[in-house]
């Protein structure tokens, strides 16, 4: 076998289908399983070919028939390798058309499915014009900058009729969807009192680069789109970006909401009542980034609190778990993380129960030549487009629904705007308003650098 080229698909789905995350795909998939991974190639572009905008497009290859149509990026250097890759990786061997600008991609009005990879500023503007051209859409996580950002993308697919999977993939995680089933679903924790969720990685860009041309093959404005223009220091792919609150909402909306979302899905939660945060920048002082290191977050429901804690310094007071969940109840407690999972019953005589992380190395060979692959997250991928997919053959919501994305991401952007305002908040997402506050309700839709316009609320 070619390194990094799938096999015929044929054999990529029989082998996919005798794994374990296979397994669970046929139940996802439902009856009609065989028919959906064999229908007629579904027509594919991709929007953001950078680590995981490319990642995402190389598990739906490994599992479905598609033909990836088209490739848009504003850096060219990365766009022309996403295409080269393309070709190679899928069946047809053909070159995708490739664009700086995704207002031309979508243009043309032949795509069934667009995967969203790009920088959270993207997501809003992206998602909703793929969904008015025509498409189904894949989109990553947090859903949007800002809390009405992602009213209007729900608002959009619910009207058009859309689906909209969100990379929240944890929900397709083989040893967390078995932790649900063999602890939560089963009653082994007793009556919830208490979540907690964290993240301690060392993962928060802190420097001082010096501002520079920016060179000829990257389109800095167009990147920039409708987030404010900073001066260039150089390339924001690989993660400078996300240390910027101009164009996300720091370690909250990229992390929180994976294991908040996680939580929603485990214990069937809706809306937060109310949500309040403290933080700040504590300690990495000394170079350019805006977003928070150091941040307590509570989400209040009527019975039970989910906190949140991140700092990228120091070390996580539980070594196996620096990014994670647990759930406590009064008869034990699950802790739960990408790469492991474990149920401590508080009465010793019980056993405790262990959920080790699924691996798929020996059958998807070409998984350990990728540029950067999360190699624990690769099978929980592949099963979630199998579920988009399915969704999409039976024009029903996925797993990982526009609308518990939204619920996810705004309630971490609520807790940003909590910390902002030193005040807890409602949010009322029938009137779209924070209760009693007219300040943080302002503070809702944040403002677009011209000629960019906000989506319209539908």
């Amino acid at each position: 076998m070619t390194p990094g080229v799938t096999p015929h698909f044929s054999i990529a789905r029989r082998r996919f289908l005798q794994s374990l995350p296979g397994l669970l795909a046929i139940q996802a998939l439902g009856q009609d399983g065989p028919d959906i991974v064999n229908q007629k190639p579904k027509r594919v572009g991709l929007i953001g070919a950078g680590w995981y905008g490319k990642s995402d497009l190389w598990r739906l290859v490994q599992v479905a028939p598609v033909e990836i149509v088209s490739i848009c990026d504003p850096d060219k250097r990365m766009l022309d390798g996403a295409a080269k890759l393309a070709a190679e990786r899928q069946r047809s061997g053909k070159t995708p058309r490739t664009y700086t600008d995704y207002r031309q991609m979508l243009r043309e009005k032949d795509l069934d499915i667009v995967l969203i990879g790009s920088p959270d500023h993207w997501h809003a503007l992206q998602a909703i014009a793929a969904m008015e051209a025509g498409a189904d859409v894949y989109l990553q996580k947090p859903i949007s900058v800002d809390v009405l950002e992602g009213e209007a993308i729900l608002a959009t697919a619910r009207k058009l009729g859309r689906v909209v999977q969100i990379g929240t993939q944890r929900k397709s995680t083989p040893h967390l969807i078995d932790a649900k089933k063999q602890v939560v679903d089963a009653g082994l924790l007793g009556n919830f009192g208490h979540v907690d969720m964290c993240c301690y990685f060392h993962m928060r860009a802190n420097g001082n680069p010096p501002v520079e041309a920016v060179p000829d093959w990257f389109d800095y404005d167009l990147w920039t789109g409708p987030a404010p223009l900073r001066p260039y220091d150089g390339l924001p792919h690989i993660r400078w970006w996300r240390t910027f609150m101009e164009y996300g909402n720091g370690i909250m909306g990229d992390m929180c909401v994976h294991m908040f979302d996680t939580v929603r899905w485990m214990l069937q939660l809706g809306w937060p009542q109310r949500i309040q945060s403290t933080g700040g920048i504590y300690l990495q002082k000394e170079g350019k980034s805006n977003i928070a290191d150091t941040q307590s977050a509570t989400f209040e429901y009527p019975q039970f609190h989910c906190n949140w804690q991140h700092r990228s310094w120091g070390v996580p007071p539980d070594p196996d778990y620096p990014w994670a969940l647990f759930l406590h109840g009064e008869k034990g407690v699950l802790k739960a993380s990408t790469m492991r999972a474990d149920f401590v019953p508080f009465d010793k005589s019980q056993n405790t129960l262990h959920f080790d992380c699924f691996f798929e190395r020996q059958k998807y060979p070409e998984d350990l030549t990728e540029e950067r692959i999360e190699l624990n997250a690769a099978p929980a991928t592949r099963l979630h487009m199998l579920d988009f997919l399915g969704a999409v053959a039976r024009r029903s919501r996925p797993v990982a629904d526009i609308e518990d994305g939204h619920i996810s991401t705004a309630s971490c952007i609520l807790a940003n705007l909590s910390m902002q305002l030193k005040s807890p908040l409602v949010y009322d997402p029938r009137q779209r308003v924070v209760v009693g506050n007219r300040r943080a309700t302002e503070l809702l839709a944040r403002p677009y650098r011209k000629p960019w316009k906000r989506p319209q609320l539908v």
